[in-house]
């Protein structure tokens, strides 16, 4: 058996819409100390109060309706994100529904773990603490297509 310490950093990925912000403030500060270890990035509000709220240590990227989304998206395609956390809201319509669907489009076409509210969100976040992602390590980093220089750049980046 493997410890959690031997267990590879993964990269997660975390999205809320605004009414689903204060569940996943909730959720993530009970799986705090398994979310430290691993390199987590967020949109725009989201990764702010993360960070002011739960003391995550979040990479930012912009709101969901300026890019965020598509910018998550991007690294999904480059392999560079592991799992996505993403609590949708249903139930009001979204500015930037396209975007939300070309990053779930993204997310099934790369075989990246999602989870759209908190009972998948807590499924996969037991699934991390057992290490039955550990196997998306073996991917990251492996762009699709050879030679693609955007993702060499991304990696780079988040090196």
């Amino acid at each position: 058996m493997v410890s959690p310490e031997q267990r590879p950093t993964l990269h997660i990925a975390l999205i809320a819409h605004d009414r689903k912000k204060d569940d996943l403030v909730r959720l993530l500060t009970a799986y705090r100390p398994l979310l430290e270890r691993h390199v987590l990035f967020a949109t725009g509000t989201t990764g702010k109060r993360l960070r002011e709220e739960v003391g995550l240590p979040v990479r930012p990227f912009a709101s969901g309706p300026y890019g965020g989304d598509q910018q998550i998206g991007a690294l999904i395609a480059c392999n560079l994100v592991d799992a996505v956390i993403f609590l949708r809201d249903p139930l009001t319509a979204q500015p930037h529904e396209p975007d939300v669907s070309a990053l779930l489009r993204v997310a099934d076409v790369y075989d990246v773990p999602i989870a759209t509210n908190e009972g998948t969100a807590e499924v996969l976040l037991r699934a991390l603490g057992e290490g039955l992602l550990d196997f998306r390590a073996v991917y990251r980093g492996q762009a699709h297509d050879d030679g693609n220089d955007f993702c060499r750049r991304c990696a780079e980046a988040l090196a």
